[in-house]
């Protein structure tokens, strides 16, 4: 389900005349030269596009123009190979609307001592012209990502990489469309916010359907198609029957798998791309959406619970980001449930009623029907299972009335010390950065909420990055975060973005 355009990033290189034609066949040879590595690399996600020489303003405009009306442009890596007079991108600069990359590299790695002269010097200049580059941006403060190293050095190409990922989400956000079923939970603040500010900010489309407009889907799907999906189920999960009768087992597993076919229909109906449920509106659904949630976030889409849609955008926004990405662990929709206060061994053990998905499992995954306090349904049928170890990112986007902020925590993911076979949902038990204590006051006091966007596979510095390009707060919690310093940024932050 995950589905985007086929997307490249324009290399852009800075030069003058001043220096002859011979200077300025050798930068746009050099700047070729850098593209095609790139690319050979196998580093990279995305193609680079070489992109002519940027020597007057009128081209600068035109190329940055060109990349705001390319659907499958999805930002610009500019470089200053020679001195680029600044004031020749204004124009270019003020009309950009994408992604911005500034690699401050250069082409030669090692000064060649012996034979460097003056003309050697000023064709080779990145140095100069990416410090005239960089201060016009900056004046301008216009957003974009600076990465400074050898182009050849694989260091220098994975953080390209990582930018490019980012630089896709930011694309992708506004092709992002939720669907609220019902309503958010009643009284509860943190899992709502202002919808129209976060479509002017984000993108996001939010809406809401009556709850029996999708249970109407559901109930239009076949015994036949059920079937077939039963027999997926069932070839690839385990079947933990806790004592159920083998028949009745399978009818409660019937209506999850209903309930996921029906809700995919409508979701590519209507095009939308996550989904947020509430345990208090089912309407006439069988049961509250479990296992069914749990596979079509595996299949890509974002979910939030009680209705949390800056989750589910969240979530969906993650999975793109990581889309492809060789040997990833997962993403998923997370909640802090309960704290192991046990010294040395500190942990918060992450799940949620049903809805964990399975992309972040390791080991065994299998299908449990257990009964629910909430949801005044039938048993519900779920997918459990334990999470990988290793390190991620937890995150948390709050509305705190005149501003979105983004909270990051990097966490350590590790196994619990004993098995827990009467709790029959998925888990992750974490200990945040630095440590439970610290992390848990910071979290609580930037706001954050109890529903998380998790994923193993994506950095604290792309989704800085993504809410700096989105111009929006961000503060992070990291094995660096003391409380005094916390609370200054906090504030910094109140003051900034009042």
């Amino acid at each position: 389900m995950i589905q985007t355009k086929a997307y490249k990033f324009w290399f852009c290189t800075g030069s003058q005349d001043l220096y002859g034609d011979e200077v300025l066949k050798h930068v746009a040879e050099h700047s070729k030269e850098i593209v095609d590595e790139l690319n050979k690399s196998g580093i990279l996600p995305y193609e680079v596009v070489w992109k002519p020489v940027l020597i007057t303003n009128q081209l600068i405009r035109q190329t940055f123009n060109e990349a705001n009306a390319d659907e499958t442009c999805a930002g610009v890596i500019t470089w200053m190979h020679t001195f680029s007079p600044a004031k020749s991108w204004i124009l270019g600069l003020q009309e950009f609307r994408k992604p911005l990359l500034h690699l401050h590299t250069q082409y030669n790695e090692e000064i060649p001592y012996d034979t460097i002269d003056m003309d050697f010097m000023n064709e080779n200049q990145a140095a100069h012209g990416d410090r005239e580059y960089g201060h016009i941006v900056s004046r301008m403060r216009i957003e974009r990502k600076v990465i400074a190293g050898y182009w050849k050095d694989n260091e220098v190409r994975e953080r390209i990489a990582s930018w490019m990922r980012t630089a896709v989400g930011i694309m992708e956000s506004s092709h992002i469309r939720v669907m609220r079923v019902a309503d958010n939970m009643r009284n509860v603040a943190v899992t709502e916010g202002d919808k129209v500010e976060a479509q002017i900010k984000f993108g996001w489309e939010v809406d809401t359907y009556p709850v029996n407009e999708i249970a109407d889907s559901v109930a239009a799907v076949s015994a036949s198609d059920v079937n077939a999906l039963l027999d997926e189920y069932y070839d690839k999960y385990q079947i933990v029957l806790d004592g159920r009768d083998p028949e009745e087992f399978k009818k409660h597993v019937a209506v999850q798998a209903q309930i996921e076919l029906g809700f995919e229909r409508f979701l590519e109906e209507k095009n939308y791309q996550a989904i947020v449920t509430h345990f208090g509106d089912l309407g006439a659904l069988g049961q509250l959406p479990g296992l069914a949630i749990q596979r079509l976030m595996e299949k890509g889409y974002g979910f939030g619970a009680e209705g949390d849609w800056k989750v589910a955008a969240m979530v969906r926004l993650m999975k793109i980001m990581t889309a492809g990405m060789k040997n990833a662990k997962g993403t998923s929709m997370l909640e802090d449930y309960t704290y192991n206060l046990v010294r040395g061994k500190e942990g918060i053990l992450e799940a949620h009623m049903l809805e964990i998905c399975p992309t972040i499992a390791e080991g065994p995954i299998s299908i449990r029907v257990k009964p629910l306090s909430m949801g005044d349904r039938e048993d519900p049928a779920r997918l459990v299972f334990t999470s990988k170890e290793g390190k991620g990112v937890a995150t948390s986007l709050i509305d705190l009335g005149n501003r979105f902020r983004l909270i990051i925590n990097e966490v350590e993911c590790k196994k619990t010390e004993k098995a827990m076979p009467n709790l029959p949902v998925a888990t992750n038990f974490w200990t945040p950065y630095p440590d439970l204590y610290t992390g848990a006051e910071a979290w609580i006091l930037a706001g954050g909420a109890h529903h998380t966007a998790f994923s193993y596979d994506l950095t604290v510095e792309q989704m800085a990055d993504w809410a700096e390009m989105m111009d929006i707060e961000a503060v992070i919690i990291d094995k660096n975060t003391t409380i005094p310093a916390f609370k200054k940024d906090l504030k910094l932050g109140e003051v900034f973005y009042r």
